[in-house]
């Protein structure tokens, strides 16, 4: 920033809250986001919550996969909630107005969540290549222990590019306009609008930030991947290689619109003409990931799919037993 245009504002009013823009560009489509994306949201917390109490309750799923599949359900559930109430008010009333520290609050937690699911997905990669590639050595590789020491290390990595941007953002001077032209508080992309401090080293950081949280795990991701492709075309049995190809692949897919889309948000140029595709391209990982993660990696399981109707047996029995007691 030119030390004369950052003088000038050094001399404007702190602002004391932001406005969120969100999609207040299409005024005529506003009912109809709030419903789409209120139907999303409820199918996002259910299937996730819905995943959680599965693996929590469920003897059969006390197992290395479902134990990061519970993990990842409930990082989920935390991401959107995180993200979704605000943007759904904003829609149904119109209100984007956040105070800066709520605003700093919600930047945290979603950089923490997207961090740690970045090194969440390529922990259940690396499982999955244990389990695939080498079945002999997987119950010894992946003991109780290993498995929750890369669990915490996901969460703590998390943690960590959450605090050390946060810290880093909280301590520029924020002078208006105070507009952010998106749907949740990704501060970095207006920092220069919205600061009148010297917003380089920040906006360097968020880069390296990005480059270390998500171009080492995508690749480890991509390397477990092309060993479970090549040990699934060793596989004779045609029906086999048919059903394990299609697990692959979903789990691929999304996958490569997580990491991807992050990617393209975080690492392309800052441009006016790209921040309305950037903005489109934030609601694969926000919103959409959130959603079908719980369908292409549990729901679909058969060993889920036996838990949920014992689940639902059970409910079915106690209800008709408690009318029948009345």
């Amino acid at each position: 920033m030119q030390p004369m245009a950052n003088g000038e504002k050094q001399n404007q009013t702190a602002v004391s809250e932001f406005i969120l823009l969100g999609f207040g560009d299409l005024p005529k489509l506003q009912v109809l986001l709030f419903t789409l994306f209120f139907i999303i949201y409820l199918a996002t917390m259910t299937g996730n919550l819905l995943i959680v109490l599965l693996v929590a309750v469920d003897q059969h799923l006390h197992t290395p996969m479902y134990f990061f599949l519970g993990n990842l359900s409930f990082l989920e559930s935390s991401y959107s909630t995180t993200i979704m109430p605000k943007m759904l008010t904003g829609l149904l009333t119109g209100d984007g107005s956040i105070s800066v520290k709520a605003c700093l609050i919600q930047f945290f937690i979603f950089s923490f969540l997207g961090g740690a699911e970045c090194y969440l997905l390529s922990v259940m990669s690396y499982d999955r290549y244990l389990a695939v590639s080498r079945p002999l050595h997987y119950a010894t590789v992946m003991n109780g222990r290993l498995c929750v020491q890369l669990a915490a290390g996901s969460w703590v990595s998390g943690i960590l590019v959450g605090t050390s941007i946060t810290v880093r953002v909280s301590r520029l001077s924020f002078c208006g306009p105070n507009k952010i032209d998106h749907y949740f508080c990704d501060v970095i992309p207006d920092i220069k609008q919205i600061s009148c401090s010297d917003t380089h080293f920040v906006e360097l950081s968020a880069f390296i930030f990005a480059c270390i949280f998500t171009l080492p795990p995508f690749l480890l991701t991509l390397t477990s991947y092309a060993f479970i492709i090549t040990t699934i075309l060793r596989i004779k049995s045609i029906t086999g290689r048919q059903k394990a190809f299609s697990t692959c692949s979903s789990h691929l897919i999304v996958v490569a619109l997580f990491y991807g889309t992050l990617m393209l948000v975080y690492m392309l140029p800052r441009s006016r003409n790209l921040r309305y595709m950037k903005k489109i391209f934030s609601l694969f990982y926000t919103v959409l990931t959130p959603m079908v993660n719980p369908l292409i990696y549990s729901l679909r399981n058969k060993e889920v799919k036996e838990a949920l109707g014992k689940g639902i047996g059970k409910l079915s029995f106690y209800i008709t037993f408690q009318k029948s007691s009345f």
